[in-house]
């Protein structure tokens, strides 16, 4: 797998999938997933929401609206909409995010900073907790994923945590 590291906007990325770290519910309120809602449009969150609930370490996998994008992975972080969460979330839900790519065959995905936002988790504890579970998957598909943030000290830990997981 290749993992490459991108100050960008993840609603810009023409990749075969976006992660969103959604709510159970999947109501895209805040955070990266009112981001994906504004500029994909409101068909996102409707077939997300008809895939609820969604649990906590699962993942489902929608159409992409009018983002660049062909589909988006929700893979929930927390329960209910605006809930801090553990780091062992994070774990779960980029391990559901993988796991549902592989299942749809999407070699190429994009996944923000993971529980980072809204679920308060300290940004180093999430990005060790990411890249642990990219080295932890071993299926060929995604065989290339970005890290994206536009939040330099995300894109720091993260640059970091694939620093030591490389040494």
């Amino acid at each position: 797998m290749q993992v490459h590291l991108a100050k960008t906007d993840i609603t810009t990325m023409a990749v075969d999938a976006v992660v969103n770290p959604a709510n159970s519910l999947g109501i895209m309120g805040g955070g990266v997933a009112a981001a994906l809602s504004r500029r994909g449009g409101p068909t996102i969150q409707r077939e997300a929401m008809s895939m609820a609930p969604i649990a906590v370490g699962a993942a489902v996998v929608t159409n992409a609206g009018r983002l660049p994008a062909k589909r988006v992975i929700h893979a929930p972080t927390m329960e209910q909409p605006g809930t801090k969460v553990g780091v062992e979330n994070v774990r779960r839900a980029t391990r559901a995010a993988l796991l549902a790519a592989a299942h749809h065959g999407l070699e190429m995905i994009a996944l923000p900073g993971m529980g980072t936002g809204l679920g308060g988790v300290d940004p180093s504890d999430a990005a060790r907790a990411i890249v642990d579970e990219l080295r932890a998957h071993r299926q060929p598909q995604p065989s290339t994923v970005y890290l994206v943030d536009l939040d330099d000290e995300i894109l720091f830990c993260l640059e970091e945590a694939l620093k030591v997981a490389t040494a």
